[in-house]
């Protein structure tokens, strides 16, 4: 278990972190969220004892980060932004040396190197310099380090920035697979991968927790959640936006973008759609398309964050 609490961090007179509460249980994958700046980074910092905090209290399996920095770390797999390595190094040199480092010797060093090898699938790369690796390979490589010694908690920074789809998409199933025995912390500002990997996620703005929840909890703070998108043969819009707006199941009905109806609940009971289908079985509409939405997490977020001119 992580606890954290009443966590603060300034730099001279700036407040980087206020006053942060969470825990974390074995078995989640926790995302950061939050704008550039809002103090995701400096947080994972302060967790895996990187930089003190002002103030406030980290626990990290048991161990008090402050107090016994060592012993905590020793539970901690780190993956800083951006996957610093040492670039002149092959990945073979570098994970020998992490071994090393983390007091693996002779015939249990090579089989933690190989092990995370073979996981991460670098046996192509081994023997080239880092600094002549795609990001992709990079990214696998600082994974393969902060995973070596199988640590109890995995704390990864922006682990899939800067990556083409293919290498978000292998990243994250790692990540995904790790998480059934580890606890994983995130932090991201890529609002697409909190639905791909976290079972929970914390938006942060401005140094404090703004919101604490699940994927789903947080898609059904957005004013779309559950609302239904309707495409019609042209013409035929103007006509059934009315008879939707009779139904004591619909809050409003608009018109988006693209010529669609999308109709807002009343309530959040999923009644809605059941009703919208019973109106256009009853009359001859030509539907083209018909869907319910399950929320915006970009909506919620830009909201919660401060930045709502473009909801």
């Amino acid at each position: 278990m992580i606890r954290v609490n009443n966590l603060k961090k300034q730099f001279g007179n700036v407040p980087a972190v206020r006053d942060i509460s969470f825990e974390v249980q074995a078995g989640e994958v926790l995302g950061f969220l939050g704008p550039n700046g809002a103090g995701k980074s400096t947080t994972m910092k302060m967790l895996t004892g990187f930089i003190k905090p002002t103030s406030g209290q980290i626990e990290v399996c048991g161990y008090d980060v402050l107090r016994e920095p060592k012993k905590a770390q020793h539970k901690i797999g780190y993956l800083p932004e951006g996957a610093p390595c040492y670039e002149e190094m092959t990945p073979r040199g570098f994970l020998k040396f992490i071994a090393e480092i983390r007091g693996f010797r002779g015939a249990q060093l090579t089989y933690c190197v190989d092990d995370v090898v073979s996981k991460l699938s670098l046996q192509e790369v081994l023997d080239q310099r880092i600094e002549t690796l795609s990001k992709g390979f990079k990214r696998r490589v600082g994974l393969a380090q902060a995973i070596l010694h199988d640590p109890d908690v995995l704390i990864l920074d922006e682990p899939t920035d800067g990556l083409d789809p293919n290498q978000k998409h292998h990243v994250r199933e790692m990540i995904s697979g790790l998480s059934e025995t580890k606890i994983v912390i995130i932090s991201t500002h890529i609002l697409e991968e909190v639905s791909a990997v976290c079972s929970r996620a914390i938006i942060i703005a401005d140094g404090s927790v703004v919101l604490d929840g699940t994927p789903e909890s947080l898609e059904s703070r957005s004013r779309n959640y559950q609302s239904v998108v309707i495409a019609l043969q042209p013409g035929q819009q103007a006509d059934l936006g009315p008879e939707l707006a009779g139904l004591p199941e619909v809050a409003a009905v608009e018109t988006d973008s693209r010529g669609r109806l999308v109709v807002f609940p009343a309530a959040q009971d999923n009644q809605l759609l059941g009703a919208i289908n019973s109106l256009l079985q009853e009359g001859s509409w030509q539907v083209e398309m018909i869907y319910q939405q399950q929320g915006q997490l970009d909506e919620v977020f830009r909201t919660v964050t401060g930045d709502d001119s473009h909801a």
